[in-house]
């Protein structure tokens, strides 16, 4: 135990430990709600929350957020155990929905600022103690309360003068993954730029993609999961960087004969997501192993058309456009297979079609360089702040020494 400091459970320490409300939602005014997607990188944003209809159901008092509380994403994967202090309370009423708890310490226990940079400081812990199936993990209330450390100075002037160099610290980090977000941003849009003048500028004859090659596409029925088997790709695992198999479902050798026959996908062959946010996001077979797909449009490689060519057209943002004017749907947008085969393709001669892809890869080569630089950056100043926090909370934080981190 560090010197003139106390370690508490979280629940020794804190006034109430609840979860959020089962809101009614309405379009206008109303109590605020917040959700997961407001907690992020230790903030909270007012911008993705919603609106509840308190004249149908109140809202206790005890549930709306006071200053110094602290919020944690209590449910889900990928988002449990993210933190968030409110250290400016808006003038609206403001609570939480059920999938966020409310962690209010005893009044005067703590330098308010303190306490959330302290739940910041066991944030990975809480995030690997969520119980639950893959996908929808959990964290219960009673968890929280007895699973959980907090160390802390006694005195108030300690913990104050703790909170000021972090605020400084963490306020110059901030800037600096500003500055490099912004970097990473910049050079992913500087290649979109280049790719849009490349396809805007070229006067080529133009043809359906139909026209140059077979398009079919994947199995719209859902088959028995197993273990192990064949891999089963859907839309999820056609990212912007290609084809990923994490997070893949199996199926049987049998459901994948049925399906192979609609949809024989082989090695150069181009996928492209037709349902959900990510529509028209192409990726090339760039993996030998056997596989069926579903959702997922299926563009056969042919000898007419230099499907790296193709590939680098379906990431343009002109392909884009045609994808968004050409979708059907309500909640869950989709591109059906007739407009797939539609698609207006730029057709260059084959001998372009590869002077294209050469100078495309050149600079897409690059342009990754950059982004690997800023987002080892990013990484940085994000592991920055947890040596910070680590020395912050080990008794070894002072003026002098933040100098040298910073």
């Amino acid at each position: 135990m560090i010197q003139g400091w106390d370690t508490k459970m979280l629940g020794e320490v804190c006034e109430k430990i609840t979860r959020g409300i089962s809101p009614k939602y309405i379009d206008k005014k109303g109590v605020v709600v917040l959700n997961q997607k407001c907690i992020r990188n230790h903030r909270i944003d007012l911008d993705p929350s919603r609106r509840h209809d308190d004249t149908v159901k109140k809202v206790s008092t005890e549930k709306f957020i006071k200053l110094g509380d602290v919020l944690v994403n209590s449910t889900g994967e990928g988002t449990l155990g993210r933190v968030a202090q409110v250290r400016e309370l808006p003038s609206d009423r403001i609570t939480v929905d059920s999938h966020v708890s409310i962690v209010r310490p005893i009044q005067g226990k703590f330098y308010l600022d303190f306490f959330g940079y302290a739940m910041i400081f066991i944030e990975n812990e809480i995030e690997q103690s969520g119980a639950g199936a893959s996908g929808q993990t959990e964290l219960a209330r009673t968890v929280l309360e007895n699973n959980f450390n907090i160390s802390f100075p006694k005195s108030h002037s300690e913990q104050r003068h703790i909170v000021s160099i972090l605020d400084e610290a963490f306020a110059a980090i901030a800037k600096a993954k500003a500055n490099a977000e912004q970097n990473l941003k910049n050079a992913k849009e500087l290649f979109e730029s280049y790719l849009q003048g490349v396809f805007e500028n070229g006067n080529w004859e133009e043809k359906k993609l139909n026209e140059i090659t077979a398009v079919k596409d994947g199995t719209h029925d859902s088959p028995k999961y197993i273990k192990e088997g064949i891999p089963f790709i859907t839309q999820k695992n056609i990212r912007q960087d290609g084809l990923s198999f994490d997070d893949t479902k199996f199926i049987t050798d049998v459901d994948h004969d049925k399906f192979y026959k609609r949809s024989n996908v082989a090695y150069g062959d181009i996928l492209i997501s037709m349902i959900g946010a990510n529509r028209g996001m192409a990726a090339i077979v760039d993996d030998k192993r056997i596989f069926s797909i579903k959702n997922v449009g299926l563009i056969k490689v042919s000898e007419n058309i230099n499907n790296h060519f193709l590939l680098y057209y379906l990431k343009s943002p002109l392909a884009m456009k045609y994808v968004l004017y050409m979708s059907n749907g309500g909640a869950q947008e989709f591109v059906g297979l007739t407009a797939l085969r539609s698609f207006p393709i730029p057709y260059p001669s084959l001998k372009e079609q590869k002077s294209i892809v050469q100078k495309l890869d050149a600079l897409s080569v690059e342009t990754k360089k950059l982004e690997t630089i800023y987002q080892q950056k990013i990484n940085d100043l994000e592991e920055l702040k947890k040596s910070i926090l680590q020395k912050a909370f080990s008794g070894e934080l002072s003026e002098s020494r933040i100098e040298l981190i910073k």
